[in-house]
């Protein structure tokens, strides 16, 4: 009998110390997920000591909320620790895993909770985003009532992906993407937990080796907590297999210490933080039109890589930089389009991955020639005029005169023809109608060729005024 109490002594403790069986135990981010305030990890600009967030969880008088962030920054976790701080029913419901017949269910016994026992709940809707404008309505009312507090947490940007409705009666907090620093602090505290973390391994991590991890994750809680989990699972093996008594006593031993180049494996192949349809997707294309606009090739050709290393369509981003062609560079280097159009042109027989050369030659071709956006300003300042003043009459000297009544009518009188004068133009001639002439709607720079377009114009515009 005491040996039986011995051998069950001895598996709980290696339960405890993260050794059993991974398949019984949970993952080591859910297993590290804070359990307090003092717990979380960054947004120290809501938690932090005298921020509005975390009174309003110690007083338990939160109203409707949206957390908004990208993965692994704490969205859920922190809804969590609200639901173990709050004296209200905490009720957790998945955008993707339920549907609206298991809403109306919760929102029921929200109801019932409120009339008969005077209590309220906090409905936490994780990836809100999923759910269409119908889904979201169905709970819009039971949130003007007060019947529950909703929390939704998304990754999406919450002026796109939540109802205009709903974002009026629920405040936006957005968390940021962790430091390193933050990571660090992570991966050590679970380096050191006896209960929730990874301690008896026999391995211990140099500083260089956790800085790897945490680098590697960009800013993801979750990712580096998997790293650490799986580079212990890896490199503990050999140590593990011996099994039995020495497996609990291997804390007392010498632990193996770990260099960065051993997780190399394990990092090679990490995931760039991009959607292609999310709002990272729109921030890294933003960052990548603002660099070539910018003039900075360095900057033009990281954002384009990060890209397409990310997996985005090669044909979108050709396209974008058909669109910066005209758009930021226009006449001050009228090669841009062609450059642009040939780079689509060549990558779409060459295909992958010859065809990133083409692609990185235009990046690096628009974003180091002068930039004009003389040309988006033009057709912008028409069209205006055109929306206010309506479609003015085509003055007659310029109309068309095929037939021999409209001659009659004087159209086609007065024209004079460019090529009939030396330098190419009609000297005092105007086009525009009579009721606007003398609008000026280019304004060529002086960047580029477009310096030369600005003398050419300047001088006829000042023939014009004699």
């Amino acid at each position: 009998m005491k040996s039986g109490q011995d051998s069950e002594g001895l598996f709980e403790r290696a339960g405890r110390l993260g050794r059993l069986d991974p398949a019984n135990r949970a993952p080591l981010p859910d297993r590290m997920r804070p359990q307090t305030l003092d717990e979380v990890v960054g947004q120290t600009h809501l938690v932090g000591p005298g921020k509005w967030l975390r009174q309003s969880i110690v007083g338990d008088s939160l109203g409707s909320l949206i957390f908004w962030g990208p993965p692994g920054v704490g969205k859920t976790s922190l809804a969590q620790v609200i639901a173990r701080a709050t004296r209200r029913k905490f009720v957790p419901f998945s955008a993707v895993l339920g549907g609206v017949p298991e809403l109306r269910t919760i929102l029921k016994e929200a109801e019932e909770e409120r009339k008969y026992r005077g209590g309220s709940t906090i409905l936490f809707v994780d990836e809100i985003h999923r759910f269409n404008k119908a889904q979201q309505d169905a709970f819009l009312p039971h949130v003007e009532r007060g019947t529950v507090t909703l929390i939704g947490a998304t990754t999406e940007n919450p002026s796109f992906a939540v109802n205009a409705a709903v974002l009026s009666r629920a405040r936006v907090l957005k968390l940021d993407t962790l430091s390193t620093d933050d990571l660090l602090s992570l991966l050590q505290r679970a380096l050191l937990d006896r209960e929730r973390g990874v301690t008896g391994h026999g391995l211990e991590f140099t500083p260089e080796a956790l800085l790897v991890m945490a680098e590697a994750a960009d800013g993801d809680a979750r990712r580096a907590l998997h790293l650490l989990e799986e580079a212990v699972n890896v490199l503990g093996a050999p140590r593990r297999a011996a099994g039995g008594a020495q497996d609990a006593a291997e804390e007392l031993g010498t632990p193996r210490i770990v260099e960065r180049q051993e997780l190399a494996p394990l990092i090679e192949n990490k995931t760039l933080l991009y959607d292609k349809s999310g709002d990272e997707h729109y921030n890294v294309i933003s960052a990548f039109i603002k660099s070539m606009r910018g003039s900075d090739p360095d900057a033009a050709i990281y954002w384009l890589m990060r890209m397409v290393e990310a997996g985005e369509d090669p044909l979108f981003l050709l396209r974008r930089m058909m669109i910066f062609a005209s758009e930021d560079v226009g006449n001050a280097d009228p090669r841009a389009l062609s450059v642009a159009v040939d780079a689509d042109q060549a990558f779409r027989r060459m295909g992958m991955p010859e065809g990133l050369y083409p692609m990185a030659h235009a990046c690096l071709y628009l974003a180091s020639c002068p930039k004009s956006g003389a040309v988006g300003k033009a057709f912008s300042a028409a069209r205006a005029m055109i929306q206010a003043r309506g479609a003015l009459p085509v003055p007659k000297k310029l109309r068309n005169a095929p037939t021999r009544i409209m001659k009659d009518e004087g159209y086609g009188d007065g024209y004079q023809y460019a090529h009939d004068f030396d330098e190419g133009f009609v000297p005092g001639e105007t086009y525009l109608p009579d009721a606007i002439v003398g609008t000026r709607f280019y304004h060529p720079t002086k960047h580029g060729l477009e310096q030369s377009i600005k003398e050419r114009l300047e001088r006829i515009r000042a023939a014009t005024k004699k």
